[in-house]
C-alpha cells in the first residue's frame, strides 16, 4: 500500500544548513524509491493558519519509507541539517 512522508518545517534557523540537507537528501529519497509530490509553503491555509514549509513524498509502501529514512544516505542528508530546522516529520500509509 502507497505510503506519504510527510514533514512539516516548525522554525528553519540555518538556510545554509537547510541548504545542504536538501542538496543530499533530494536524491538519497528519490534513489530510495520516493517521489516529491508537495514541496514547498502553502498557498493558502485554514484552520491553524501556519504558514509552514511542508513537504510529501509518495513512497511504495510504508516500510520503502522507512528504509528510505534509516538508510546511510539520508542520515548524511540529516547530519548535514545539524540542528539548522525544527521539523515534524511522520511516514502515514495511504487510503487503499
Amino acid at each position: 500500500m502507497t505510503a506519504y512522508w510527510i514533514s512539516i518545517y516548525k522554525e528553519i534557523h540555518d538556510e545554509a544548513k537547510l541548504a545542504a540537507y536538501a542538496e543530499l537528501a533530494g536524491p538519497a529519497l528519490t534513489g530510495a524509491g520516493g517521489t516529491f509530490v508537495v514541496r514547498g509553503l502553502p498557498e493558502q491555509t485554514y484552520e491553524a493558519g501556519e504558514t509552514t514549509r511542508t513537504v510529501v513524498i509518495e513512497f511504495d509502501s510504508v516500510e520503502q519509507a522507512t528504509a528510505a529514512h534509516d538508510s546511510p544516505a539520508y542520515q548524511e542528508a540529516l547530519a548535514a541539517l545539524d540542528g539548522g530546522a525544527v521539523r515534524d516529520l511522520r511516514i502515514v500509509p495511504g487510503v487503499a
